[in-house]
């Protein structure tokens, strides 16, 4: 089993990036995913979750209006286009099964001038 985080970096306030997660060894078109995140000394952050069929979105209100999941199950990849982008986004942010039963090893977004 393999989840890959890509597409992380430095971005000024108010920028974008979009997060890629690559999925392998499990089912993925069947399982729920979500994405997660954690700064040094602070508790785990869920971010958004989307459902198998795609039909169910949920945001953290924090992240809610600036912040889209998504994932195309042709290429076994769940996505998160982040808009808008603050300083407090800055994190390393992890993609995982919705029952946590897997998880990547993160990438890290970085919102500063």
């Amino acid at each position: 089993v393999q989840l890959v985080e890509s597409g992380g970096g430095l971005v000024q306030p108010g920028g974008s990036l979009r997060l890629s997660c690559s999925a392998s060894g499990f089912p993925f078109t069947s399982r729920g995913m979500k994405w997660v995140r954690q700064t040094p000394g602070k508790d785990r952050e869920w971010v958004a979750s989307l459902s198998a069929s795609r039909a169910s979105a949920y945001y953290a209100d924090s992240v809610k209006g600036r912040i889209t999941i998504s994932r195309d199950s042709a290429k076994s990849t769940l996505y998160l286009q982040m808009n808008n982008l603050k300083p407090e986004d800055s994190a390393w942010d992890y993609c995982s099964t919705e029952d946590d039963t897997f998880r990547g090893r993160g990438a890290q977004v970085t919102v500063s001038s």
